[in-house]
């Protein structure tokens, strides 16, 4: 079994949890008032990747590079909206320099993904 075919059920499980954290976070920034900005940016990083991480589980079979792609596009906005929702509802950092290691992250999950246009699973 491929590393892709291994990791297809936890890009699933990610996509799911992000796309209810991005509701959550959403409905926060419009009703809970405080520092909205921070909660709206997660909201946003969780809306972006729960698609992108359901693409990548789907599309597992031609991207031999989906499992990486997922797996920093995972730790990334985690780190990312974590730490912005850490902040919002603590006034503290998860650690510092939480955020831009998880936008780092991201951007690299992403150039993954372009990766996998060159090396392309032939059928």
């Amino acid at each position: 079994m491929s590393l892709n075919a291994r990791l297809e059920p936890v890009l699933y499980l990610f996509a799911g949890l992000f796309g209810v954290a991005g509701v959550a976070l959403a409905a926060l920034a419009a009703h809970g008032g405080g520092e909205a900005n921070l909660a709206a940016s997660a909201s946003a990083m969780c809306f972006a990747h729960a698609p992108a991480l359901l693409a990548l589980a789907l599309c597992n079979v031609r991207l031999r590079t989906a499992w990486l792609a997922g797996l920093l596009m995972i730790v990334g906005t985690l780190l990312f909206a974590g730490d912005l929702a850490t902040l919002r509802f603590t006034g503290s950092s998860l650690f510092p320099y939480a955020a831009p290691t998880g936008g780092w992250a991201v951007m690299l999950g992403w150039l993954a993904v372009a990766a996998g246009a060159v090396l392309r699973i032939r059928p």
